[in-house]
């Protein structure tokens, strides 16, 4: 293996390293073997992994994998509609939830993105899904080692961009390039990876 190349885990299944075999990294597996690069539709659904990208800032993801279940408890399952009429009550409710992330900024974007997700729906024909996907870049070379993979592109930084205009808060071209290896829109296993 060359440094930030594919690992051979104890299955004999070729990963890219962030998943490798090691005691606490089932989680990770898990996410890279069934949902990372996996293309995701929907405005619920691209509205989760906004959120989830969002609390993951400065964070591990491992710690945002395992508080899942709380954050869809938490924000209504991330039904837009319902996070959009968040009082202050639920916002208070939220800081003290320990079974997600009590960030207040955090959290204020995130309800605050539930209200710019429905005027998306309302202003952009095929809503919030329409939109991060018209961000999909074309066809590029499979990404041979960790080096390999960019933490922005053109493309991620035009998308937040576009959401900042659009009202979305916590935001940027870091955050938009991890959403879109997240939801398929790129696709950054490595080369040799087996779930590629």
């Amino acid at each position: 293996m060359t440094e930030g190349g594919p690992v051979t885990g104890a299955d004999g299944r070729t990963r890219c390293p962030w998943a490798r075999d090691a005691d606490g990294y089932a989680d990770y597996r898990a996410y890279h073997d069934t949902e990372w690069g996996h293309p995701v539709h929907g405005d619920v659904e691209l509205y989760e992994r906004l959120s989830l990208e969002a609390f993951q800032s400065g964070l591990s993801w491992l710690t945002i994998l395992r508080r899942r279940a709380g954050f869809r408890a938490a924000f209504a399952d991330f039904r837009p509609e319902a996070v959009a009429r968040f009082t202050d009550a639920d916002r208070e409710r939220l800081l003290a939830d320990p079974g997600i992330i009590r960030n207040r900024a955090k959290i204020d974007a995130v309800i605050a993105n539930a209200r710019a997700v429905l005027d998306v729906a309302e202003s952009y024909e095929g809503g919030l899904d329409a939109l991060i996907w018209s961000y999909a870049p074309g066809d590029r070379p499979a990404p041979r080692t960790i080096a390999d993979v960019p933490a922005t592109t053109p493309e991620s930084t035009a998308l937040a961009k576009d959401l900042k205009k659009r009202g979305f808060r916590f935001i940027g071209a870091t955050t938009a390039y991890a959403t879109m290896q997240a939801c398929g829109l790129v696709n950054d296993h490595l080369a040799t990876c087996d779930f590629r």
